[in-house]
């Protein structure tokens, strides 16, 4: 993928590839998908630097049982090297109560590798 203009699902790939447990758990992993300067908007209002990430995603528990599913997926491209990729998703916890989650990453392309730049969640409402 060093393509300046990536299809939709090489980027989501990218994207879903942070859903999993077992790349969220590995630190080499996770730095290899988040560029240098990365930063975060969490659906909490909280913003998380790349380190705060990495080491919160590494340490996450991580209950298997929590259902992630996510839809309408669009991409957008910003300039030769960046694009904006958009979905939502919708969490399912044990208890039943449902989360949905407007999200939205921009990719760049830096070296020969895409890697996530920033990333924001916004809880959807109604």
């Amino acid at each position: 993928m060093t393509s300046p203009r990536p299809e939709l699902a090489d980027i989501q790939a990218l994207e879903e590839a942070l859903h999993r447990p077992e790349v969220r758990r590995s630190r080499d992993a996770v730095e290899a998908l988040l560029a240098e300067g990365f930063v975060e908007f969490g659906a909490s209002g909280t913003v998380y630097s790349r380190t705060e990430i990495v080491e919160l995603l590494i340490h996450e528990d991580g209950n298997d049982n929590d259902r992630l599913r996510t839809t309408n997926y669009t991409l957008t491209s910003i300039s030769h090297d960046a694009v904006l990729l958009t979905y939502e998703s919708e969490r399912t916890q044990n208890d039943g109560s449902r989360r949905h989650v407007l999200r939205s990453s921009i990719w760049k392309l830096i070296g020969d590798r895409w890697q996530m730049l920033f990333h924001r969640g916004t809880i959807k409402r109604g």
